[in-house]
């Protein structure tokens, strides 16, 4: 795309290493690359992608419960209120970035409405997932930069981050990027949205994400 004066136009704050398109053998050597990362064991197994899938799935339906609870029994909400709050499950980090690996946790904000407190939420979401045969190594963190439960869910590493938005209800289609949904938030609820945020913000902003995720798979990859 070209800007009106005629010069091409450059996403970034640097100018692209090459305009033109790959020559049939950078396409073989990036095909060899990938099969490289495959070997390598930096791609999970569909399997494992599915169980990942179901365990997001129940995460979030125990959010809408725990914050169902609260509502009714700490905040005395009537029943409809309570049953509308709602609650929506995030993901960031390399499992939103889509380069996450085998046995790699996933990195989870809890997006809660405005009655339902950091305090109780630990509170009884810790008590809730006790209770849980498919939980296990769970432990709250709550005095840390950024407040975290860390558990293992069906086996799968989970780090799970809480945000409370001045909002009454936090309907499942809820979008994180307007800048509106910080006003009112203190630093430690907006310390730990953020990294949703910046994820998406980042796979909004580059041009190819599947050139993006193999070059960051082979960054990490080196970097280990």
């Amino acid at each position: 795309m070209d800007l009106p004066n005629g010069q091409p136009r450059h996403l970034g704050i640097t100018l692209p290493i090459a305009l033109s398109y790959p020559t049939p053998r950078e396409i073989e050597v990036t095909d060899l690359l990938v099969q490289e990362l495959i070997a390598q064991g930096t791609f999970e197994s569909e399997e494992e992608s599915r169980r990942r899938e179901v365990v997001l799935g129940k995460l979030d339906k125990l959010v809408k419960e725990v914050v169902y609870k609260i509502s009714r029994e700490k905040e005395k909400l009537p029943e409809p209120d309570a049953r509308e709050a709602g609650g929506k499950i995030f993901t960031f980090g390399s499992y939103r970035l889509g380069v996450h690996g085998a046995g790699t946790d996933i990195d989870t904000l809890c997006v809660v409405p405005r009655h339902v407190s950091r305090e109780n939420f630990f509170l009884v979401m810790h008590e809730t997932l006790s209770k849980l045969g498919d939980v296990n190594e769970l432990t709250s963190v709550t005095d840390a930069y950024v407040p975290v439960i860390k558990m293992k869910f069906q086996g799968i590493a989970i780090d799970l981050v809480f945000a409370r938005l001045n909002l009454p209800q936090v309907p499942d289609d809820l979008e994180l990027r307007e800048n509106s949904l910080l006003k009112s938030l203190d630093e430690t609820c907006i310390r730990s949205i953020n990294g949703s945020r910046v994820t998406d913000e980042i796979l909004r902003l580059v041009p190819s994400i599947p050139a993006f995720r193999t070059s960051l798979r082979c960054i990490k990859l080196w970097a280990k």
